[in-house]
């Protein structure tokens, strides 16, 4: 091992094992206090707010909160929703997945916080609507070398390094279901990602709103087929998950440990509440009150792990795949699904790792691309970036990605501490914003969000000020 590599290794050991997870912990529950519970006493407005934005286009530049949704959808759930599931249960038992529901449920608090903060601080450009952490940092904070920071980060991390895995893995998962050549793949997979993401942010949105309810909800109903034909044995799966998250036998082997670390890691990676990168997908939304799109958001973190990684959960639990020697992440999730629909297990999943892998970049490029546009506006740098999107994928179709992956963790890392203590210091705005809202929703309103709806509200740029200054504006547009 070099010394990068030793160096790369002990920080990611020291920041997921200690820093991350307590930080995560600590703020999740705060915000799931101070908001109280907002997670769970408005999930029925999630579900009605995501309804009303399906096929929204009311303005003819606008995204949709459901479109919106789909683009922070499309990078959550990725192959880290089966293969990432398949290793936490694998490494660290069944009890993980328990670990991973509960860093959801909590976690989605911080999601809403985020959320509605990039909302709030979001700027407008000719392309409509964008913002996120970066943003944030820089109008309210006014820190602008930490919105800075954070853009090199989540650009490095999820625009470049997750694409080049994700393009790894739908190559790898291809040519050992069809046994197709990896470079042609590569090229096909290169240029098919190029007209994308040069065509803007309509087409990324156009391409999320139609395969993240298909590859999504065409998992989810497959899984839930294999539930119901196992139903009577799904007690003993729950049975099972509980045991290993609280088992005695597990406490004295330090396997809870393992499957406390493995579910909050695998349930943070893959759901990405706190992170930092969703609120870069919630930012473009047009929408009346900045905390519709902060509830849509935080809905976005159950789909993402109680539907989502729980379908590859009870998959693989359902089977004794995750207990033979010899297979790991992927390969798991394929053996179980074999035992449970036959051979053809092996194309589903191939194409499953297509979409969900694919969408993922489509998602990930996105915040890479926002955050080119808060350091530098200038054409250039975005056309620098996205040529090296479209090399890093080619990169990751053919190599092996293993260290690449490990110095994602870390830059992944320091961006989610990086953003965890922006929104630990302006989570207040968010929750006068929560409260703004439910007093207009009591009095059978529509909420309609003005700055001088929270006392001290600076550098806000796309909300009115107040209902004169919008119908103001609104009668200046008609003229």
């Amino acid at each position: 091992m070099t010394i990068l590599e030793n160096f790369i290794a002990i920080s990611n050991n020291i920041l997921w094992s200690y820093v991350l997870i307590a930080m995560l912990i600590v703020l999740g529950l705060y915000f799931t206090f101070r908001t109280k519970f907002v997670q769970f006493r408005m999930v029925g407005e999630m579900i009605r707010l995501l309804g009303d934005g399906v096929g929204d286009s009311k303005k003819k530049d606008s995204v949709s909160s459901f479109g919106a949704f789909c683009i922070s959808t499309a990078s959550r759930v990725g192959t880290g929703n089966l293969a990432g599931v398949a290793l936490a249960i694998s490494i660290g038992g069944p009890g993980a997945v328990f670990w991973m529901w509960l860093i959801a449920l909590i976690g989605s608090a911080s999601a809403f916080v985020e959320a509605t903060l990039a909302q709030i601080y979001k700027v407008k450009d000719k392309n409509g609507f964008r913002g996120g952490p970066a943003y944030y940092m820089e109008k309210a904070l006014n820190q602008r070398w930490m919105g800075v920071l954070f853009a090199i980060l989540i650009t490095l991390c999820f625009g470049l390094v997750f694409n080049s895995v994700q393009a790894n893995t739908i190559t790898l998962s291809l040519q050992t279901a069809y046994g197709l050549d990896r470079t042609m793949m590569g090229l096909a997979l290169s240029a098919l990602t190029a007209f994308i993401i040069f065509g803007g942010l309509k087409r990324i949105v156009k391409v999320a709103e139609w395969m993240v309810p298909v590859m999504a909800g065409g998992y989810v109903l497959l899984a839930l087929y294999i539930v119901i034909t196992n139903l009577p044995v799904m007690p003993d799966v729950f049975m099972t998950i509980f045991k290993g998250a609280f088992g005695l036998e597990q406490v004295a082997g330090g396997g809870m440990g393992a499957a406390l670390m493995q579910g909050i890691k695998r349930g943070l990676f893959s759901n990405e509440a706190g992170m930092g990168s969703a609120p870069n997908a919630a930012a473009t939304a047009d929408v009346t009150h900045p905390v519709k799109q902060g509830l849509i958001q935080a809905l976005g973190v159950f789909v993402d792990t109680l539907l989502v990684c729980s379908s590859s959960a009870f998959i693989v639990l359902l089977s004794d795949a995750y207990k033979q020697e010899g297979l790991e992440g992927i390969a798991i999730v394929q053996t179980a699904l074999s035992s449970h629909i036959g051979s053809w297990a092996g194309s589903f999943i191939a194409i499953a790792v297509f979409l969900f892998a694919f969408s993922s970049i489509v998602g990930n490029y996105y915040y890479g691309q926002t955050n080119i546009e808060f350091i530098d506006t200038n054409k250039t740098w975005l056309l620098i970036y996205r040529l090296a999107v479209v090399a890093m994928v080619m990169y990751g179709s053919v190599e092996r990605v293993a260290v690449v992956w490990d110095m994602a963790d870390l830059f992944m890392a320091l961006m989610a501490i990086t953003n965890l203590i922006a929104i630990a210091l302006l989570g207040k705005i968010a929750f006068a914003a929560l409260q703004d809202y439910t007093k207009q929703k009591k009095q059978g309103q529509n909420p309609v969000f003005y700055t001088s709806s929270i006392g001290g509200l600076k550098n806000v740029e796309c909300w009115p000020e107040s209902e004169t200054d919008s119908k103001a504006k609104q009668d200046a547009n008609v003229m």
